[in-house]
């Protein structure tokens, strides 16, 4: 497996190329829509997806509402987050006739590609991935097979389409090198359909949630996109901090402090040290992150708001991503068989007769 070290080695070059031919190199990513899109999805990666699409490069964005069911028995309002998700990437500045946004349930052939795919990876690679591990332990639950496969599944996604970049963290290197590993395989058993995607690392820094820690849907400590500047303030006045008036940058001494101070910053554009030499207290710290996240997220929510009042958009978005995502893996999954020998007794609708 690919060190990380040898990763972000290859990242220079890899930019490189990418500014210099855009149109030549297809991006694969996209969300699990377990709940609203945050504050953190907008700073760390649509806009690094408005970028690349302006830049030229083929961008799609993927909602992986079957994935959503791989550590939870019920996807509750997935409907709404789904719809939400969409309202956020087009308020955020994704173009729909540039960039493709689908929904994973409308693919059939993207999950058709995962038998083949579960033939080439053992079991022990799957109890391996770190985020099979981690959210086996966190669902408290047995290990459902969905689960189980689920780096497959996330395979299936970007050799759907024949992506070359997945933009990723640090984390989630295991599953692009499994995804690489898979079409390496294919090849050696029945031939060379795929060409393994290079992980593109984010260069934007996590930011922490409101409490300090990794900022999560399921934590509460984010800031949702569609949120009112209202329910922003209650969040902020809510977050845990201490009574010492000294505001300092301290991450694991001062959790809560950091949080707020870290969201106010990037906010404003700012950097934390000089900022917290300008605060006198937990309250003054809570007023600056409360202005200074309603102003940056101003012109997106009003934008959202404009777009929302189309009730036909988001229905009209996906359709024509799901109709470019289905062509896509359609021609991806005849490659596929047409590679295993699969193509036989194979009518053309145009001349199929009814029975």
């Amino acid at each position: 497996m690919d060190s990380l070290a040898a990763t972000v080695a290859r990242m220079p070059a890899l930019r490189a190329a990418v500014a210099a031919d855009p149109s030549s190199h297809r991006v694969l990513t996209g969300e699990r829509p377990t709940g609203p899109l945050h504050l953190g999805h907008l700073v760390g990666t649509i806009s690094e997806r408005v970028r690349l699409q302006r830049s030229g490069v083929d961008v799609l964005v993927i909602l992986a509402d079957y994935q959503v069911i791989t550590d939870r028995d019920v996807a509750d309002r997935l409907s709404d987050h789904v719809r939400g998700a969409v309202l956020d990437q087009l308020a955020a500045g994704l173009d729909p006739d540039r960039t493709t946004v689908f929904a994973h349930s409308a693919v059939p052939a993207l999950n058709q590609l995962m038998l083949p795919f579960l033939s080439l990876v053992t079991e022990a690679e799957l109890h391996r991935n770190p985020t099979v591990k981690a959210e086996h332990a966190a669902s408290g639950r047995a290990l459902s097979g969905l689960l189980l496969t689920y780096p497959v599944h996330q395979a299936a996604d970007i050799l759907s389409c024949r992506a070359d970049l997945v933009p990723v963290g640090k984390d989630q290197l295991p599953h692009i090198e499994l995804t690489r590993v898979l079409a390496r395989r294919f090849a050696e058993r029945y031939g060379p359909v795929f060409t393994p995607p290079e992980p593109m690392l984010t260069d934007t820094p996590e930011l922490p949630g409101l409490d300090g820690h990794k900022m999560s849907k399921s934590r509460g400590n984010a800031v949702p996109l569609g949120a009112t500047a209202d329910e922003t303030a209650a969040l902020v006045r809510r977050a845990r901090t201490d009574p010492e008036r000294r505001i300092t940058v301290d991450p694991d001494g001062r959790p809560g402090v950091y949080g707020l101070l870290t969201t106010a910053a990037l906010c404003l554009g700012r950097d934390p040290h000089e900022l917290a030499a300008t605060l006198d207290g937990a309250a003054a710290l809570k007023r600056l992150t409360t202005d200074a996240v309603n102003d940056h997220l101003a012109g997106h929510r009003a934008r959202r708001a404009e777009l929302a009042r189309d009730p036909g958009l988001v229905d009209d978005v996906l359709a024509r991503g799901n109709a470019r995502a289905n062509a896509l893996a359609d021609e991806t999954l005849d490659a596929v068989r047409t590679a295993m020998g699969m193509r036989y007794g194979r009518v053309s609708a145009g001349t199929r007769s009814a029975s």
